[in-house]
């Protein structure tokens, strides 16, 4: 009853923030739908974290500013750098698909993506939908897809420098430049970011770990080239390269060091052509890289599997079909590639997806309809098909009600398939054992979902309940031998609160998740994943100076025991952070950035160091 009543008094004051509206231009989003198309006519819940948003954050990377998102959950294993999970709506790190300019960069042994390594001075936007979307983009698209667009050129080509220090030794440099020249927009960005860290483990829960600093230092490079021949044919090359360098914690041993090198990086040349008045041809070939690298005491960790690299290649032709000012056919085929290099001896270290997949949008004046179907066959284990179909009524000019119903799958990893059966590690006294199962089935997922949304001027505001069932979970069947099976069945329903709104000079925006993730043949809650948490924060702009504040909040969650494996809770916490940007000039601003200012303990995983509270001050000019 009280979650109810708090639940309302939101709504309640949400709804009437909304009322106080003034004009604003509509933001313009392509993920949830694959074509362009603006985010109050999107039918499946989207965000839209824009350039604006990443350098009033101020924040490093892209993990950090993704945490005040609705429905979205990070789990950080001991601080920057460090092993780093998405968990969307409650699902799992490996249920929501992450892209890069269009393009997988995650491994197809572990099935994630090393988010940890993308830096904020490399990206323009960021654009997070939730819920079922493989009927769009294919395989771990359970939670949801955040895709994430590396910086473009505008305007009159131009300098931009930053650079800043803060607690635990952090240093941060970024040098680019952009523009536009004459048919030809470019981007050039290169950065550099350093910190010493915390010791990734606590040696209080975990006696035997190393106490030592973990620190993390990161370089990366992003190149975007576009030259337009007219305006109906276009040619784009992108680049892109992070390479991060990490200590860790993993041993018992007060005098081991536990090192790992990691890659993130793709390719792509795409067309864009308009073939005729209703058509539109998009062409990408493109290649996404996961390289990885562990070393113990200096030299690679080979008891353990040393080195792991995916390159996923893709090739993508989709078409845009314009019936006409109201209806928009979308078809598309699609081919991956995924090859694994590694020093463990996988049985088949090779997987081929062909993709076919249509998709229809139009609206008939107060109707709105989306229509999305996909087909995936996998070299390995054969087809999956998926569909979407989405309902919108526009209630009057401001407020919308939508609906919908989806289906998506996971494909199992290459470790889940083809590990094979052998020593996976020893980790404080436990040793395991691994074993790929090559008749596994992809995880499936149906889920319905219904909201609410109020778009007007300056104000947005977004309700929505959703509930997940996802079949076939693979899991290991037992310790310490692991043998991966399809065992169980998981349930995640919710609702979930997003406002975004400005008044004169003050920004609001609040987030609020309350969901269930649960397993349904035991009943316990997903481990790591909270059954609330959300976050409010409010930005003043006082002549040069702009401030702000941001709370962060989340409810306890269940964790294990690295040592023993006994279940655990992870406290709660609130945290408040907080920022002030001075504008010297034109082109010069001061930055100042305190996280965590109470010191509060929101460890996100059982046994590792949280930062801790943190200072940080930069100088940038444009």
């Amino acid at each position: 009853m009280k979650q109810r009543k708090f639940f309302a008094a939101i709504l309640c004051a949400a709804t009437h923030l909304a009322y106080a509206a003034t004009d604003t231009l509509d933001e313009i989003v392509v993920t949830a739908t694959r074509i362009a198309q603006p985010l109050k006519q999107s039918l499946s819940s989207t965000t839209v974290i824009t350039q604006q948003d990443i350098l009033e954050s101020q924040a490093a990377d892209v993990s950090a500013i993704l945490r005040s998102v609705a429905g979205v959950e990070i789990n950080q294993g001991g601080g920057m750098g460090k092993t780093t999970n998405l968990y969307l709506r409650g699902t799992n790190a490996t249920h929501t698909l992450i892209l890069l300019d269009g393009v997988r960069i995650s491994s197809a042994t572990s099935g994630t993506t090393s988010i940890q390594d993308l830096m904020l001075d490399q990206i323009e936007r960021i654009e997070v939908v939730r819920g079922n979307v493989s009927s769009l983009y294919g395989s771990e698209a359970i939670g949801g897809v955040v895709q994430i667009f590396t910086k473009r050129g505008h305007g009159t080509p131009a300098v931009n420098v930053s650079a800043g220090m803060g607690s635990q030794g952090t240093q941060r440099l970024s040098v680019g430049f952009g523009g536009i020249i004459e048919s030809t927009d470019f981007n050039v960005q290169a950065s550099r970011f350093k910190t010493d860290g915390v010791s990734a483990l606590n040696p209080a829960l975990l006696p035997g770990a190393n106490p030592d600093k973990d620190g993390y230092d990161n370089t990366s490079l992003s190149v975007n080239v576009r030259h337009a021949f007219n305006p109906d044919h276009s040619l784009t090359a992108t680049v892109f390269n992070s390479e991060g360098h990490n200590q860790y914690d993993s041993t018992v041993g007060p005098t081991d060091s536990n090192t790992s090198k990691s890659q993130a990086s793709k390719f792509s040349l795409s067309s864009d052509n308009r073939l005729n008045d209703i058509w539109q041809s998009h062409l990408q070939l493109a290649q996404g890289v996961d390289d990885t690298q562990t070393f113990l005491n200096g030299q690679l960790d080979l008891a353990n599997g040393a080195a792991f690299k995916t390159s996923n290649q893709q090739l993508t032709w989709q078409n845009t079909l314009q019936l006409n000012k109201h209806n928009v056919l979308n078809l598309g085929v699609e081919n991956l590639t995924q090859q694994v290099t590694s020093d463990v001896a996988f049985t088949t270290k090779k997987r081929k997806a062909n993709s076919l997949f249509a998709g229809y949008t139009g609206s008939y004046g107060s109707h709105q309809a989306q229509v999305n179907l996909r087909q995936d066959s996998y070299s390995d284990f054969g087809r999956s098909n998926t569909g979407l179909f989405g309902y919108g009524y526009a209630i009057n000019d401001a407020w919308r009600a939508t609906a919908s119903v989806s289906t998506a799958f996971k494909a199992p990893t290459l470790n889940d398939l083809f590990y094979p059966f052998t020593n996976f590690g020893c980790f404080f006294g436990s040793c395991f054992t691994y074993a790929g199962n090559p008749n596994l089935q992809p995880e499936h997922s149906r889920n319905r979902e219904l909201g609410l949304h109020y778009t007007e001027g300056t104000q947005r505001f977004d309700a929505a309940y959703f509930d997940n069932r996802i079949s076939g979970l693979i899991v290991g069947n037992n310790l310490p031998a692991y043998a991966m099976v399809n065992l169980g069945e998981a349930r995640i329903d919710g609702v979930e609160l997003g406002y975004a709104g400005q008044f004169g000079d003050t920004g609001v925006k609040a987030a609020l998740t309350a969901q269930n993730p649960r397993n349904i043949g035991t009943g316990p809650v997903l481990t790591r994943r909270a059954k609330q948490h959300g976050s409010i924060s409010l930005s003043q702009q006082l002549n040069a100076w702009q401030i702000g504040g941001e709370w962060r909040y989340s409810k306890s969650r269940p964790d294990a025991n690295l040592a023993t494996g006994a279940p655990v809770i992870l406290p709660g916490y609130n945290v408040i952070n907080l920022i002030a940007g001075y504008v010297i000039n034109k082109n010069l601003m001061l930055s100042l950035r305190a996280d965590n200012l109470t010191s509060q303990n929101n460890a996100t995983a059982y046994g590792y160091n949280p930062l801790g509270r943190m200072l940080f001050v930069g100088l940038s000019y444009q």
